[in-house]
This record gives C-alpha cells, structure tokens and sequence, in this order.
C-alpha cells in the first residue's frame, strides 16, 4: 500500500527529535551533543528522503524520455503523493503516440498518392541533395538492374544533368520563386514541362510532366490544318477568278443567275481569307513563322499601321486618328507588329460603329508603361461603338470566338484575327488584353517590352 509523503517525512522527524530528547535526558548539561546530534540526525533524515525520491522518481524519468519512442508504462508509484504526475506522464504518453500514429499514417498516405502519379516529383533539401521522389521518378532516370540512378541523400546535380531541370531547381532554392521550363533534352525524344517551388522549410520540389504525347497531337493537327489550307487553296482561287470573270465580262446574265455568282463570290473570299489566317496560325503555334526583332521605335509602328489601312479608310468612311505616341524603341519583329496593329484596327473600324448607318471613328495611340518588374510600351486602339459584353472579354482571344456571330460572318470575319494577334504579342515577350464599356466603345491594349531592357532572343 502506498504511503503518503508528508507521513514519511514526519516520522523520520520525530524520530531524530526523539533521539535528541533522550540524550537531553541523560545528559542534562549535554546540549552541545544534543545539537550535534541534532545536525547528524538532519543530515541523515535528509539524506535518506533524497534517495528515496531519487527511486521514486527515476522511473517517471525514463518514461518522460521514451515518450514517441516506445510504449511507455509506469510502476504504480511508492508515494500517493505521486499519483497526477504518473496518470498526466501516461496521458502525454498516449497523446503522442496518437499523434505520431496519425502522421505515419498521412505520410504514407502522401507517399502512396505521390507514387501514383503520372508526374515525376523530385524534392531537395537546401543543399541540393535528394529528400525524397516517387517511383515515377525513379522509373524515369535509368539506373542499374537493382537500383535506380536517383537515390536519396546523393546530389541532385550528380543524378539529373539536365540544364533545364537545374535551372529550375535553382531558381527555386535560391531564388524562392516558382519556376518552369520546357525540356527536350531529359530523354531522348520525349518532352518535360518542368515546374519547381520552394517549400517552406526550406528545400524545393520539382515536378516533370511529360507532353510528349500531346505536343505530337497538337503537330499532327498544325500539320492537317495547314496541308488542308494549302489544298484549297488553289480550287479557290480558280473558283473566285471564274466568278469574278463572268460577273466582269457577262453582260446578259440575269438578274438572279448574278446573285447567285455574287453571293458564290462573297464566300468563296471569305474561304479564302480562312484558309489564309488558318495557314498563318499553323505557322504561328508552331514557330516555323521566321520573327527578327530589331529595336523599331512606336510612333514608327503606329505610322506604318495607319498607313496600311488607308484604303479600307475610303471604303468604310472611317475615321481613323492618332493618338498619344512615344518615340521609345521597343524589341519587335516590325512586319508582324504592323500587322497586329492592322488587324486591330480594321476590327475597330468594321464593329466600332455607333450605329449602323454611322462611320467608325479609331484612335490610335502609344504610350511608355511602366511596372516593378520592366518597361515597356502600351500600344492602344480604341473605337467608340457599342462595346464587348464583359462576359466575352476573356474569351475574345479564342480561335473562332465570335462576339456576335451574325454580324462578324457578314463582314467577313473568320475568327482567327484576335488569337492570332495573341500569338504574335506573346512570342514576342508581349502581353494582350481587352476593355470595353457597352455603348462606350472598346480598348485593345497589347504591351510589348523596351529595347534597352530585352536581350536579343
């Protein structure tokens, strides 16, 4: 049965203080053996409670240190006095072993996810070595008939010696940024898009996800795309030139058999402007679209843009002006620049009008912008017509998207002019976007970086 600690303590007490008391006793003159024997009595009593509580509390001791190690029991303690420490030492033991049972039990979890994913995922510590990957991973790099050449603990620089994944890998640990890359050189003929980030404590995961697949996809239908154009291009344009002879040259024809030639005429050069933007949009998706930036100065851009479009000018009664314009020299492929311009402009000139029986009136302008990160210049071109409904202003850049579909086939629209101009502005470092107000007109802004502050590509 356990005793009480207070118990224990006053009866070593009494029993020195009794033993001092007799030698009072017998020795009535005898105080200073009483006090010396008082001190020996202390000193033992004291030396005898610390051992005692030294056992007693030895196995609480190695219990609190094998907490999240092992189970921990406890003897049933000497003193009662000991009894919430040993029940609260149990609990904590519990607690953490509950604790440490659940975060087994995530990790494999997230280690049985991550495993099966398609994606290679690779993670470092902040030296660079390898923490931990997935067997996708594993699976991806060769290595010998019994391992894999990406094992943990040894450096990332000595498994992967792609530059890409590197690169990536550096940005992120150093950098602590997101970074991502496209590979080609990871596997012979297979390509990666990589993505690396910084985790919090530190370190950095990489994923590679392979578009070998889709990037062969995405070819074979740039490929039909343009075979096709070019196939019909020909029948086409023999087609148009027949048309145009008879509706040229036939006096007698009759008035409907002309309005059937005119309205063979009218689609047969919308096809032709389909298969023309279609052949420029294979050649733009796939780079085969030979660019040669230089340093061209804006207000030049705008020049040549408002000088191509004279002649649409006389025939919508349009009214074109220019706006704001900068003499910054931005880094651009001019011809394709100009172009981008063109078309925003002639889209401005045939949907920008006020009213159906009004001319469109297109302002034209260039301005310098500047944010954290760059400079650049801001081309606009602003029409003041009946706008673009805010729920198609993400979606305009599209291929085929169209706004009002009736209205843009009967001008003869083929919905390849906004993505197209997409295209250009980003391979060119660029940024493209619109706003527009309805009955207020539309904004289309495209930014494109200063000269001084590009490298050459």
């Amino acid at each position: 049965m356990n005793r009480g600690l207070f118990f224990t303590f006053f009866a070593q007490i009494t029993f020195a203080l009794a033993l001092v008391a007799v030698v009072t006793l017998m020795w009535p003159r005898g105080w200073v053996l009483g006090a010396i024997l008082v001190l020996l009595g202390g000193a033992g009593v004291a030396a005898l409670q610390s051992r005692t509580l030294r056992r007693t509390l030895a196995p609480f001791e190695a219990s609190a240190a094998a907490i999240g190690t092992a189970t921990v029991g406890l003897p049933e303690p000497r003193f009662s006095d000991f009894d919430g420490l040993a029940k609260s030492v149990s609990q904590a033991s519990m607690r953490v072993d509950r604790l440490l049972g659940e975060a087994a039990g995530s990790r494999r979890e997230l280690e049985a996810m991550i495993d099966s994913m398609q994606d290679a995922v690779v993670a470092v510590d902040p030296a660079g070595r390898i923490q931990w990957t997935n067997q996708r991973m594993q699976r991806l790099i060769p290595g010998t008939s019994f391992s894999s050449a990406v094992r943990v603990g040894h450096a990332l620089v000595q498994t992967i010696r792609d530059p890409e994944v590197l690169e990536c890998m550096r940005i992120a640990l150093e950098d602590r940024q997101l970074s991502e890359r496209r590979t080609t050189s990871l596997l012979p003929g297979k390509i990666f898009e990589v993505a690396a980030s910084p985790m919090p404590g530190g370190g950095a995961v990489a994923v590679l996800h392979d578009i070998t697949r889709i990037e062969q996809v995405e070819r074979t239908q740039r490929e039909f795309v343009a075979n096709v154009s070019h196939e019909l291009r020909t029948p086409l344009t023999s087609i148009t030139g027949y048309v145009e002879t008879l509706l040229d040259h036939e006096g007698n024809l009759s008035a409907q058999a002309r309005e059937f030639l005119t309205t063979i005429h009218k689609n047969a050069t919308r096809m032709n402007r389909l298969t023309e933007d279609l052949l420029v949009m294979a050649r733009v998706e796939s780079s085969e679209q030979e660019l040669h930036p230089s340093a061209v100065r804006a207000d030049l851009l705008v020049r040549d843009a408002v000088q191509a479009m004279k002649g649409m000018l006389q025939d919508e009664e349009a009214v074109l002006e220019v706006g704001e314009t900068t003499d910054c020299e931005v880094f651009a492929d001019q011809d394709s620049i100009v172009q981008v311009l063109s078309n925003l402009i002639e889209n401005a000139i045939k949907y920008g009008k006020p009213r159906a029986e009004e001319p469109s009136r297109v302002v034209v302008s260039a301005r310098m912008v500047k944010d954290e990160e760059a400079e650049g210049v801001e081309f606009r071109v602003r029409d003041f017509g009946q706008g673009i409904a805010s729920e198609h202003l993400t979606r305009i850049f599209e291929r085929f998207y169209r706004v009002d579909k009736a209205r843009s086939r009967e001008s003869g629209g083929t919905g390849l002019g906004l993505a197209i101009a997409r295209h250009v502005v980003e391979t060119q470092g660029g940024t493209i976007r619109a706003e527009s107000e309805l009955n207020q007109g539309s904004t289309f802004i495209f930014t494109l970086p200063r000269a001084e502050t590009t490298a050459v590509i």
